[in-house]
């Protein structure tokens, strides 16, 4: 169980918009949402923080072996929805149609 009451987000993230490969795109990550407050420290106006459960993040091969592992812990979480973009296909010729209603 638990201990500081914090659940948990059970999710495969989107694909970096920067790359267009598919490498890892089919791991499922655990990670824990803060359940105290951050501070800024006063002499270097650092961030900071006491609780050390926003620095885990497990990566598991699929979905159902993600929420396997936070039920057998007894771990609140949440399911959030895949991030999947559908494409749309054009063909090269698209590029130099004139833009109608310009």
């Amino acid at each position: 169980m638990n201990k500081n009451g914090s659940r948990a987000l059970v999710h495969r993230p989107a694909k970096n918009a920067m790359q267009s490969g598919t490498f890892r795109g089919d791991l499922w990550y655990v990670e824990f949402e803060p359940s105290r407050s951050q501070y800024v420290e006063g002499l270097m106006g650092w961030t900071g923080s006491e609780e050390t459960l926003q620095q885990v993040r497990m990566c598991f091969g699929s979905k159902e072996d993600a929420i396997a592992y936070v039920e057998a812990h007894g771990i609140p979480y949440i399911l959030l929805q895949d991030a999947t973009a559908s494409r749309v296909p054009k063909s090269y010729a698209t590029n130099f149609l004139r833009k109608r209603g310009l």
